[in-house]
């Protein structure tokens, strides 16, 4: 039995203090940055693309660029998170993140410019899943559910802004071919606030606990919340932390289901939305900027709603009526091309709305899925296997578009949201504490 303290109130379950203020704070904004640094590519891209002489082909490449490089940093993070602790990897991240924004401005080969990409999109992979692992684990127990629900509008807040902050920028005199420039090197302002924010941040007691340094845990947790306070009980033996463990007869649905939920997800979300211009113009609806922020900003209502809702429904029942509206939803707007502007815009908007809706169990549902010494390797495995649909998405919508239409694009996107769907109803495992079965 491990020896927690003379005080049996677990540390799981202390007030808001502030160490979990700054770890809160150093996530959200991390969050904010990958965010920003993902979509920024989409508005820099529509004015690069003559400076730099891009066809469809490299302007699906270089957006998708982040997004593969995401696949490798998040499952390369996730392992050794799992093996040497969260602290190092989460304060170093963000230094890295800052000086690959800042070279981008540099570029003009479209070749780095995507190998710089991919690099990002490592930190950003990295970041996800440091950043939820160590969040979580700190967090107490009855606002878990809330702050990692938030956690998600933190990171679609540094998404929808960074639309706005390129066309504020572009918008800001004549720059000539070196606009594009500024636009994907403005990340850098949001890793180097991140940076700043995360010096000092503490180990995840957690994992320490996992690791059988008890002692150090111990210290930890006094150190930053007091005496009084002491590590939970242990009730079983640590088990094996093997990342092959996550396909054991034990995990396996746990494992299938995280992974495909979330790729069946990311893949319309950042195909859609990168090349969101391009999408409402094959929906012949006008204005392309007054979409994009109607489109924007719904997305924002609707991660806020999915806050307010997550924890008053099932996290199955979550799942699967976000991805089957969203999947009614598109299929009318591409089986009626010539609706009426009005009805078009308010397709947009609701479908917007849903999907927003579903991407909050994206930081909510996968950790809950794993145990503790595995919640590294599953959650990096998770967004690593997203990120599959996630790029290949966005890089082939505009080739896919060029070659046969915008209807058999958004077709892919249906069917991604209809398997997904699927997957969830066979499969899924409900984890909330309100809902599970004891």
């Amino acid at each position: 039995m491990v020896t927690t303290g003379q005080n049996s109130v677990k540390y799981e379950d202390a007030p808001f203090s502030p160490v979990h203020k700054k770890i809160a704070i150093g996530t959200f904004m991390g969050q904010v940055c990958d965010g920003y640094v993902l979509g920024i590519v989409g508005i820099a891209l529509t004015y690069a693309t003559g400076a730099l002489g891009l066809d469809g082909y490299w302007m699906g490449l270089i957006g998708a660029g982040a997004l593969f490089g995401i696949l490798l940093g998040s499952l390369l993070t996730g392992i050794i998170i799992d093996r040497v602790g969260r602290r190092a990897t989460y304060m170093f991240v963000s230094f890295f993140c800052l000086v690959l924004s800042v070279l981008q401005f540099f570029l003009s080969d479209p070749t780095l410019l995507v190998v710089v990409r991919f690099l990002l999109g490592m930190c950003v992979g990295a970041d996800y899943t440091v950043g939820v692992a160590l969040l979580s684990e700190w967090t107490p127990e009855r606002i878990r559910t809330k702050m990692m629900a938030w956690l998600m509008a933190a990171w679609t807040f540094g998404y929808i802004i960074s639309y706005f902050a390129g066309l504020f920028i572009a918008s800001m005199g004549d720059m000539g071919e070196n606009g594009w420039r500024w636009i994907i090197a403005s990340s850098a302002i949001f890793a180097f606030i991140t940076l700043v924010v995360r010096l000092g941040s503490p180990e995840s007691p957690s994992w320490m606990l996992a690791k059988k340094r008890v002692g150090d845990a111990l210290a930890l947790v006094h150190k930053h919340l007091g005496a009084n306070y002491a590590l939970p009980e242990e009730k079983e033996k640590v088990v094996s932390a093997s990342f092959f463990r996550l396909f054991s007869p034990e995990l396996w649905r746990s494992t299938v289901t995280s992974c495909v939920f979330f790729l069946c997800q990311v893949l319309p979300f950042f195909a859609i939305s990168i090349f969101l211009p391009v999408v409402v113009k094959g929906l012949n609806i006008a204005n392309p900027h007054a979409s994009g922020m109607l489109y924007n900003g719904f997305t924002m209502v609707g991660v806020l709603i999915g806050i307010m809702i997550a924890d008053k429904i099932s996290r199955r029942a979550f799942l699967l009526w976000t991805f089957y509206g969203a999947a009614a939803i598109l299929t009318l707007m591409t089986v009626w091309p010539n609706m009426p502007t009005t009805l078009a815009f308010v397709l947009l908007g609701s479908f917007s709305t849903v999907l927003a809706i579903s991407i909050v169990a994206e930081w909510l549902y996968p950790p809950e899925l794993f145990p503790t010494e595995l919640r590294g390797s599953g959650v990096g495995l998770t967004i690593a296997f997203s990120r599959i649909g996630a790029g290949m998405g966005t890089w082939m919508l505009p080739v896919v578009t060029e070659q046969y239409g915008v209807t058999v694009t958004l077709g892919c996107c249906i069917a991604s949201l209809v398997i997904g769907g699927v997957v969830c109803q066979l499969l899924a495992p409900e984890t909330s504490p309100k809902f599970a079965k004891s």
